[in-house]
């Protein structure tokens, strides 16, 4: 392994990474509040939209990501729904992503104890300002580390754009391996892919100490 040929090389890969980040956060800009509003509907007294939230949610997790990936870009077209390959990664991953998330505040919404949404309406708080300001601070205490779990997934199966052609990380290490035949580019998307999650770790750990105070 050069040092000519890793610096020839990374700022294809620098590339990628770029596109693998830019899938990241938008996911997670899209995802987070989706998974919120899902999660509302799971646990209301509403039965045909808890019934259709609960459909979904068992759709997105019970069948693979790459299927749906696969299912939005090439599946759809056949109906005359076409979206560009990003868009489609995109939506995939946000639909996803919102079920998972959706499940995981459900089980801390239904974790909070009915004793504290009975005494919000004797203070006279309304059902969105009990949500609001006493349900969800305790909410986001008590998912942050499933929620950290699955943003850590999500940087890992970001590369699974791969199979649409996106020119993602991994994309952009294959290439070089392939044109090169060496390995040195997949072991360098290895440490990049360990850079970002450990970048993720550290905020998430840093996040879990900002919440400490509600224990």
């Amino acid at each position: 392994m050069s040092l000519q040929y890793v610096l020839e090389i990374l700022p294809s890969l620098f590339q990628g990474a770029g596109m693998t980040l830019e899938l990241f956060f938008l996911t997670l800009i899209g995802a987070l509040p989706l998974g919120i509003i899902f999660s509302l509907g799971l646990v209301s007294k509403i039965k045909p939209l808890k019934w259709i939230l609960e459909l979904y949610v068992w759709l997105m997790r019970g069948t693979p990501l790459l299927l749906q990936l696969i299912f939005v870009f090439y599946g759809l077209p056949i109906v005359g729904i076409v979206f560009q390959r990003f868009d489609a990664a995109l939506i995939a991953f946000i639909l996803n992503y919102a079920a998972y998330f959706a499940e995981i505040f459900r089980g801390g919404l239904q974790s909070i104890d009915e004793g504290q949404y009975e005494g919000a309406r004797v203070l006279g708080l309304s059902y969105w300002q009990t949500v609001r300001k006493i349900v969800i601070p305790q909410v986001v205490k008590i998912v942050i580390p499933s929620i950290g779990n699955e943003v850590v997934n999500l940087v890992k199966d970001s590369s699974l754009v791969y199979v649409i052609g996106l020119g993602d990380l991994l994309r952009a290490g294959n290439v070089a391996t392939s044109r090169d035949v060496t390995l040195v580019p997949l072991l360098l998307v290895g440490v990049i892919y360990l850079l970002m999650v450990g970048i993720c770790t550290y905020i998430l750990h840093k996040v879990e100490q900002r919440y400490s105070y509600y224990k």
